[in-house]
């Protein structure tokens, strides 16, 4: 029998109060103390996967090693942790009924009829302790979705009532992160939504064991015990995670309140060493006492919303770090700079980043900024889409192909230098069927990118459809626009390098989802030295 002690972190009052944060901070410092902990996040909606959502709607779908297209937390797990996470970390509701349905159809219920207890709330428990039982983890963090008294969340909420009861309290423990507002007229906080969110948990037959309290000021004591008294938790679990400069501020935050020595002592546990989080220290100093300052344009479709480019600006910030420099990302929407002149947003930046995306909508913009970042030797990076397009873009403007396309935007295109690739062409769903996970990629001897890496041959993760055609090879690429990086296994290309250039690269992978806190992603540092070059030459 697994010895895993299991932790849920559940939401009340509001949405978007930063379960991911709470539950990837508290890992965090219980690794700090040598336990091995890993995090999931069970999502109460019923697609399959995040994978066929817009950007605006769900924000970056982040992809792990084993091709799973999941939340954008288990992004913020991997970033805090430096551990990766598989498709078991990440579980929604349709794939729960949707294996639930595939066993009803294989006759597996005995002529039972299915019902949402005990065939869905079995399934959901046995997801939530498929890690635990693999014998790899100490402590298995469970983020649940949604906010407590949302009809979708509710099957969680009994499944891990039925846990806690299987488990033992000294097995399980519940996290409740909720909101204290402020009503500026008062001049006061207010406790009666957390304690109404406590309630509501209650009738579901949970006790919050500790309560996680997002607030704009400080709580004072005499707030701490009165929240404790209506809450039935002692003061001393109630923790104060205010607002705070940054995300990777919140693990010293919860160290401060003594949420890891509540959540050891509630579940029986002593720490393996003494807390440490050097590491995460001298990273911090970098970040917040930086040297350098320069500004990198991020062009994309879904510039809107900060969490579409969630990985990218996170992996900046890594690179910026190791690189003692301040980095102001320059949001620029891609249909903007096909509305006139083009170098004007771009004239003041040190450095320049495509991003990725899908469909015909501002493809020309990024088209444009790539030209005119390769005319002006401003440092480039094209992720994805944005490698697509430096191809299309070089093809035009200087192989001489001015109809060159792909045919995501034009199925009509007879210059495809970027194409669907051959397995996809029979392919009809969408959802999970895209070129996902981890590819490797043989790097050109005396590349940047080898440069960047100092390897041979490295593993990136993908998610896309379309890749460059091989049939243009020999019209397109020449002594200075290089193959940098293909896969050994297809011979499709991977990096694409502008010799004649300071820094032009373009990945058809995504390096944004490797980078983390205590291992920045190798190009987007050298990217971040190159721009910092760049303003040198200014």
């Amino acid at each position: 029998m697994s010895n895993t002690k299991y932790i849920f972190v559940t939401g009340g009052v509001t949405s978007s109060l930063g379960k991911g944060i709470i539950a990837a901070s508290l890992a965090k410092l219980l690794q700090a103390q040598d336990f091995k902990v890993t995090i999931q996040k069970f999502d109460p909606y019923i697609n399959v996967d995040p994978g066929t959502l817009n950007p605006y709607e769900h924000g970056e779908c982040f992809v792990t090693d084993d091709g799973a297209e999941t939340d954008l937390d288990l992004g913020h797990y991997e970033r805090f942790l430096n551990v990766k996470t598989s498709q078991a970390n990440n579980v929604t509701t349709g794939r729960i009924y949707q294996s639930v349905i595939e066993k009803e159809r294989r006759g597996e219920f005995l002529g039972k009829t299915v019902q949402v207890i005990p065939h869905i709330t079995n399934e959901i428990k046995e997801r939530m302790q498929l890690l635990g039982e693999s014998g790899e983890y100490d402590i298995v963090i469970t983020e649940i979705g949604g906010t407590v008294g949302d009809i979708e969340s509710l099957p969680y909420i009994e499944s891990v009532r039925q846990l806690i009861w299987d488990l033992g309290k000294e097995n399980a423990l519940v996290i409740h992160l909720t909101l204290i507002p402020y009503l500026a007229a008062a001049g006061e906080l207010k406790t009666k939504p957390t304690q109404h969110s406590v309630k509501t948990l209650m009738e579901s037959g949970i006790s919050a064991d500790i309560i996680v309290c997002r607030t704009e000021h400080e709580l004072s004591t005499e707030l701490r015990e009165k929240l404790a008294l209506f809450c039935n938790v002692k003061s001393e679990s109630i923790i104060q995670s205010i607002d705070v400069d940054t995300i990777y501020d919140v693990p010293l935050k919860m160290r401060d309140e003594g949420l890891d020595k509540v959540v050891l002592e509630k579940l029986q546990m002593t720490p393996k060493k003494p807390l440490d989080l050097k590491p995460w220290n001298v990273f911090l100093d970098k970040f917040k006492n930086p040297k350098h300052r320069i500004k990198i344009g991020l062009v994309g479709k879904y510039v809107e919303l900060q969490d579409s480019y969630k990985s990218i600006l996170e992996s900046l910030i890594h690179a910026g770090a190791v690189n003692e420099t301040e980095i102001e990302v320059v949001s620029i929407h891609s249909e903007h700079l096909e509305e006139g002149n083009v170098a004007k947003p771009l004239d003041k930046l040190h450095g320049l980043i495509v991003a990725p995306g899908f469909g015909e909508r501002g493809i020309e913009g990024k088209i444009s900024a790539i030209a005119h970042a390769r005319a002006h030797k401003l440092p480039f990076f094209g992720i994805c889409l944005g490698m697509q397009m430096a191809v299309i873009e070089y093809a035009r403007n200087h192989v001489g192909i001015p109809k060159a396309n792909s045919t995501e935007m034009d199925t009509d295109c007879h210059e495809a230098v970027i194409d669907l690739m051959e397995s996809q062409k029979s392919i009809v769903k969408k959802g999970g069927t895209m070129r996902l996970g981890a590819w490797d990629c043989e790097l050109q001897a005396e590349s940047k990118a080898a440069a960047a890496y100092q390897k041979k041959t490295v593993s990136e993760r993908h998610r896309h459809r379309y890749e460059f055609n091989n049939d243009f090879a020999d019209r397109i690429f020449d002594e200075n626009f290089i193959i940098a990086g293909t896969n050994p296994e297809t011979g499709l290309v991977e990096i694409i390098e502008y010799n004649d250039h300071p820094w032009f690269v373009g990945v058809q992978f995504h390096p944004e989802y490797k980078s983390t806190v205590s291992d920045p992603h190798p190009l987007f540092v050298a990217f971040v030295q190159a721009s910092l070059m760049q303003k040198a030459k200014k």
